[in-house]
């Protein structure tokens, strides 16, 4: 027997999907949708009006974590609870399942048939029950791709990664990265909101050299607050090219005052969220929930 499927509480009727999503951020300004702007929760919601998986998509996507402008994403994963069918729609000509949803692997590529080139709907399922994109997450990962090269960035790379221009210590980056890691006030190293909370558990700050000139670093957390990753990243590569000492990046956190060096949004890409299992999807909603002050509930995650 298949798990029974996530429904909004106090909305009966409806069933949840989970839909998996990859963007090129270039020409977008941000996920959210604004008005008279291009957005990727814009066009994708406009997608879902066209061919709903069921008799209709009552209400916007909710993402796992809302991105910037010029920010891309390989592993974004929203959800969508939509209005069952009694049964086959022979004007579709495809078949509902036991929840009154239609077949998602078609529906998929329905949907990236209306969708700009630059936006892909990747895989959808029925959610498990208690599943929310947002709030059911453990850790969300981002990479943030750099060229050291002396001559720039590789024309094929050059919408997905920073050119940097000086050479770049990685040992360098990873020792002052240290300090880091762990449960922290972030304050230093995001744009605060009023009401909301800077303190995050930073679980992995990773460097690494993949090629000659090519740097990546891997940022993992439970969550993360705006700006947040973009403003190691800046903080770091001061380090990496040898502008300020290692010990900076913890004074700075110590501080709690707010640095300038943020990273250009172009170089960092979301690339997975992390769940857990389906018994304790609700849980961890319900947890974090508690623990997220309500200016921070309003919006749809953190601008990265």
């Amino acid at each position: 027997m298949p798990n029974e499927p996530a429904t909004p509480q106090g909305e009966g009727g409806l069933v949840r999907l989970r839909l998996d999503v990859g963007y090129d951020g270039t020409d977008f300004s941000g996920w959210a949708r604004q008005p008279d702007r291009r957005t990727v929760q814009g066009v994708l919601e406009s997608a879902l009006a066209k061919q709903p998986p069921g008799a209709a998509v009552p209400r916007s996507v909710v993402v796992a974590g809302r991105t910037d402008a010029g920010v891309h994403a390989t592993g974004q994963v929203v959800h969508v609870d939509v209005v069952p069918l009694a049964g086959e729609t022979s004007s579709r000509r495809l078949q509902v399942d036991e929840y009154g949803i239609v077949d998602l692997e078609r529906m998929c590529h329905r949907w990236n048939r209306y969708l700009p080139a630059d936006v892909r709907v990747l895989a959808a399922s029925v959610a498990p029950a208690g599943f929310d994109a947002r709030f059911s997450a453990v850790r969300r990962h981002y990479l943030y791709r750099v060229s050291d090269a002396p001559w720039g960035v590789d024309p094929l790379r050059r919408r997905d990664t920073l050119s940097w221009g000086k050479p770049l210590s990685v040992d360098a980056m990873n020792e002052a990265s240290e300090a880091l890691h762990g449960l922290h006030d972030f304050a230093a190293f995001c744009k605060q909101r009023e009401g909301s909370t800077t303190i995050r558990e930073l679980q992995q700050l990773v460097w690494r050299r993949v090629d000659d000139h090519l740097v990546e670093v891997s940022v993992s957390a439970d969550a993360f607050c705006h700006s947040m990753v973009r403003s190691l990243v800046g903080a770091l590569l001061l380090i990496g090219d040898g502008r300020r000492e290692i010990s900076w990046p913890a004074r700075q956190l110590n501080s709690g005052v707010r640095h300038s060096a943020v990273a250009p949004a172009h170089g960092l890409t979301l690339v997975g969220v992390d769940y857990p299992p389906d018994d304790e999807l609700a849980a961890r909603a319900h947890q974090t929930r508690n623990v997220r002050s309500a200016p921070e509930q309003s919006g749809s995650g953190s601008g990265l």
